[in-house]
């Protein structure tokens, strides 16, 4: 898809006052001011996250009852069941708190969903069976939120509960022992975009002081912390929550964890995963996260959960190969759904007229098609719903959307066809009855076309600065480099370059475009992944990032191209 390229407009004077401070190139300097970088002193901290500069977790309404009632756990012997989500956001999560509970004197075991038989969030069948096998205190992480009915169970079954949670409540909290959530009505805590295994990390840093105030610590054995932001960053990343703020000092500093991790599950994890050297956000979300996704998704996240607890390293390697083999599976799935999706896009009389795209098929595998639309929105850039018919005659689907078009807003306005549905801005699952689908997605569609416009279907590229051939230096490349971690909310840096004439053409790898790019005196070597198909010669106008590309222990500049066009 050809996209509209926006070169943002930054103040000059900015741009000069942080390169001068922080003796930054020009160039870095602007990519700062244009993610509103003002000061010197932002900057610094953009640049150097501290641990030092995490917000008290006190801020965070709901935690001082959250700490006390643990404690009188840990004092009275009670067990914890941690109840769990099946993605990675709620793998580690519950992966933090059973290990950190458990090596600090809890007894603790924890619960994790099947996605196909209990369904999201909290249910009354787990629920009853986590009293069964004997827990007095439910944690969730993840999911709780908006589990108002699920609450009162709860305290009609004699067990106390305490949410952690993430995700947007309903008009009614859940009324358990303690709610801790930023984006509760009245929580002071100023940083709204923590992932649910963030909140966690809160809860367990607020939790070290109180046993220390206790002396539990006395003998030496006080649990240092930062070994467990290997999850909070495998977590935090793989939700795709905003790397600004407080989570930009968990995947800054959890990613060196990640890289350095002595847990025999996550040595295991990044073997099957083939990651070797420094970790970085890239192989978080397309190497390490989709491996622990896969389980859930296929059948049963449970092995998600075991991998990163484990301390064995044969049985850590046993299930990182389940996994592995599991993401496999997925791949396959995925591949042949979204051949079939874009098959029915292609020779439907609706497309390209159509502000929206909804899909249902009996052959689709419930756990991946929220995947699938996430790769229909890539290419034909609509708001996307895919659905799984059962045999039933029930009907589940997973959506995602594209900027300026609120997903669940638009779900609930078309609730009168649905049984459930969830979710927020940009993704949300649906359950309804499989003879509803053609009316749901009749009515779904009056409502992207009344809020859509002609201008909100084409995908927009931000461009963070105009360069200059001479201004591409192997030196400008590193020093990019210190913007990382990169990801929603700090994007990889784009730059624009004019007119090249394109010397040499050729296609690599699965799709690839490998290219030699000349201007100004300059000749570049240049990458444009999955750009195969486009036609590319004489002068272009390249939208990239500069980066030094590692191969047989040489270091050289290179390109990667994120969108290009003739040049204007």
């Amino acid at each position: 898809m050809h996209k509209k390229w926006t070169i943002k407009h930054v103040d000059a004077l900015t741009v000069e006052r942080l390169a001068k401070a922080l003796t930054l190139h020009r160039l870095t300097g602007a990519v700062l001011a244009a993610r509103g970088i003002e000061t010197a002193g932002e900057a610094s901290m953009f640049l150097a996250p501290s641990l030092s500069d995490m917000l008290d977790p006190q801020l965070l309404l709901g935690m001082k009852g959250a700490v006390g009632r643990l404690l009188a756990a840990r004092r009275n012997r009670e067990t914890i069941c941690i109840y769990g989500d099946y993605d990675v956001d709620g793998i580690t999560g519950t992966a933090l708190l059973v290990s950190f509970l458990r090596q600090t004197g809890f007894s603790c075991r924890y619960f994790i969903p099947n996605r196909f038989d209990d369904g999201y969030g909290l249910g009354r069948e787990a629920i009853q069976g986590i009293i069964d096998l004997g827990a007095e205190l439910i944690v969730s992480v993840d999911c709780g939120i908006t589990a108002v009915d699920e609450a009162l169970f709860c305290a009609g079954q004699g067990i106390d509960l305490i949410v952690v949670d993430h995700h947007l409540p309903k008009d009614t909290l859940p009324a358990a022992v303690a709610v801790i959530n930023p984006v509760q009505p009245g929580c002071p805590y100023p940083f709204k975009s923590l992932a649910g295994v963030g909140v966690a990390f809160n809860l367990l840093v607020a939790l070290r002081v109180a046993l220390r105030n206790e002396g539990a610590f006395q003998g030496g054995n006080e649990p240092d912390l930062r070994e467990w932001l290997d999850l909070v960053a495998l977590g935090t990343i793989a939700d795709v929550v905003p790397l600004t703020g407080q989570n930009r000092i968990f995947a800054f500093h959890g990613l060196k964890q990640l890289t350095n991790s002595t847990k025999p599950g996550i040595q295991a994890l990044k073997r099957v995963a083939g990651v070797t050297d420094g970790v970085n956000c890239g192989q978080v979300g397309f190497r390490l996260a989709p491996r622990l996704n896969a389980a859930g998704r296929m059948e049963s996240a449970v092995p998600g959960v075991d991998l990163l607890l484990s301390a064995d390293q044969a049985e850590s390697q046993g299930i990182a190969a389940v996994l592995d083999a599991a993401n496999t599976e997925r791949q396959a799935i995925e591949r042949r759904i979204l051949d079939e999706a874009l098959q029915m896009i292609e020779t439907s009389a609706g497309y390209p007229g159509c502000r929206s795209i909804v899909l249902a098929s009996p052959s689709w595998h419930q756990g991946v098609v929220g995947i699938v639309a996430s790769r229909v929105v890539e290419r034909y850039h609509r708001p996307t719903i895919l659905i799984s018919l059962d045999d039933e005659g029930g009907a589940k689907g997973s959506g995602r959307s594209i900027p300026g078009f609120h997903l669940l807003d638009a779900v609930k306005s078309c609730s009168a066809f649905l049984k459930s549905f969830g979710g927020h801005r940009y993704a949300a699952g649906i359950g309804m009855r499989a003879d509803a689908v053609t009316a749901f997605a009749a009515a779904f569609e009056a409502e992207a076309a009344r809020l859509l416009s002609d201008d909100d279907l084409v995908a927009h590229l931000d461009i963070d600065a105009e360069v200059l051939p001479d201004d591409i230096t192997p030196e400008l490349a590193r020093e990019l480099k210190r913007l990382e971690p990169f990801g929603a909310g700090n994007p990889e840096p784009v730059l624009l370059m004019r007119a090249l004439q394109v010397m040499e053409r050729r296609v690599v790898g699965d799709g690839h475009l490998r290219l030699r790019l000349a201007g100004g005196g300059r000749h570049f070597d240049a990458i444009a992944f999955r750009f195969a198909s486009r036609q590319v010669s004489g002068k272009v106008d390249i939208a990239f990032f500069p980066e030094m590309n590692e191969w047989n222990g040489n270091s050289t500049l290179q390109l990667r191209v994120k969108d290009l066009r003739p040049a204007e």
